[in-house]
């Protein structure tokens, strides 16, 4: 870490060449204009306050803030997610395992009154101390070893959050929580023997019945998307809970969100009802596809699904809806001569049970992406291939 980085004249030059177009491979094979500073710690600023732009706005906007490598802002957290983990915890004294770029301790010192951040790097560690200085989040101790280690020298602690690599050496990336560091359902023993609560932040890829079974005394699974992509899950654990899963399903669009929760068990017990289309058709956000709570989300809404495999849900009466509306302007059995008859050149083409891709379609139809139109490519309640023509609500 070279804390010149921080130095006026060459802050203004990173915040500069960060807001140009330049391509940060030209600025390399340009070399460095200052002496004290390489091409490439200019590099990982000028690329770090690129990403933050978006991803973490208090940091972008904050003067000084030190940037680690594209990499480790890329596993991080964003500020809208980390936020809404925040409201999940409280008490006294939380622990972070696995604390990387910080970005979720800093949100959780704004509801406990003591985070501890541990990580094995020591550059990164060190990264994150300085802009924890900066960003005056004073409650906040970081440490550089091992959380696992660091945890079995505490009595006891309100919450534990653990957010394991989903690297491995020899596998790449992986989606079972044994293959990840650490291995949560190895240590869960000595989890639980210090705190109550865990909080644990996996990938979305990640199967949720595969969760479950890995893990034990899942009170609660946080389904978390930014602007209808699933960024995480959010999995809370709680010691000896005997209490059915409930399952929330977030999406976060411009600092509202979209909330639909229900209990899995719950799930294989409902009988949906059944319709072909009617008026209004119903697309869910990217969470609720996620959740695999097509028959709860459909109970909740009072609304007839197309089919027990399309996911796609009808009405009479438009209503408010975790997901998309659109208006069916015209249904068309799946025939080549029909589609070739309307004419359709541009639309935003969605295929739900349905055996041929989007780009299959495309190349098949000669359809552009875009426009006002909407297709849905799917399979109705009599076993149907159709298409939905539709106009967005």
């Amino acid at each position: 870490m070279n804390l010149k980085i921080v130095h006026k004249y060459i802050q203004n030059f990173i915040i500069e060449k960060s807001k140009s177009n330049v391509d940060i491979n030209t600025l390399i094979l340009s070399g460095s204009p200052f002496t004290e500073i390489t091409i490439q710690e200019l590099a990982q600023q000028i690329n770090g306050r690129r990403k933050a732009k978006d991803k973490l706005p208090l940091w972008y906007q904050t003067k000084n803030i030190y940037y680690p490598p594209i990499l480790n802002l890329e596993q991080t957290s964003s500020e809208a997610t980390a936020l809404y983990k925040s409201e999940l915890v409280s008490g006294e004294r939380l622990i972070d395992l696995t604390g990387g770029f910080g970005i979720d301790d800093y949100y959780f010192s704004k509801k406990v009154a003591q985070v501890i951040h541990c990580e094995l790097n020591a550059e990164l560690s060190a990264i994150v101390a300085y802009n924890f200085k900066i960003l005056q989040a004073e409650n906040i101790e970081v440490v550089t070893q091992d959380g696992l280690e660091i945890l079995t020298q505490q009595k006891t602690i309100d919450w534990i959050y653990i957010d394991p690599s989903r690297r491995h050496d020899s596998k790449g990336k992986v989606f079972f929580l044994e293959d990840c560091l650490p291995n949560v359902p190895k240590h869960l023993k000595v989890l639980f023997s210090k705190s109550n609560n865990i909080l644990l932040k996996t990938s979305p890829l990640l199967d949720i019945n595969a969760g479950i079974q890995s893990l034990q005394y899942v009170k609660e699974i946080h389904i978390v998307a930014l602007h209808n992509e699933v960024k995480e899950l959010l999995w809370v654990l709680e010691k000896d809970t005997n209490q059915p899963t409930k399952i929330h399903c977030v999406n976060l669009i411009k600092g509202v969100r979209d909330v639909f929760s229900f209990f899995l068990q719950e799930e294989s017990l409902i009988n949906p009802k059944f319709s072909l289309p009617k008026k209004y058709i119903y697309e869910p956000n990217a969470a609720i596809l996620k959740s695999g709570g097509f028959l709860s989300v459909a109970k909740e809404y009072g609304l007839s699904k197309l089919h027990i495999n399309s996911h796609l849900y009808t009405s009479d009466e438009v209503i408010d809806f975790p997901g998309r509306c659109f208006t069916i302007q015209t249904i068309m059995p799946y025939q080549k001569k029909l589609l070739k008859k309307a004419n359709i050149t541009k639309a935003n083409i969605t295929t739900r049970n349905f055996p041929e891709s989007v780009a299959s379609i495309r190349k098949k139809f000669k359809i552009k992406d875009g426009g006002q139109i909407y297709l849905f490519f799917t399979t109705n309640s009599s076993n149907e291939k159709v298409v939905l023509v539709c106009s967005k609500v």
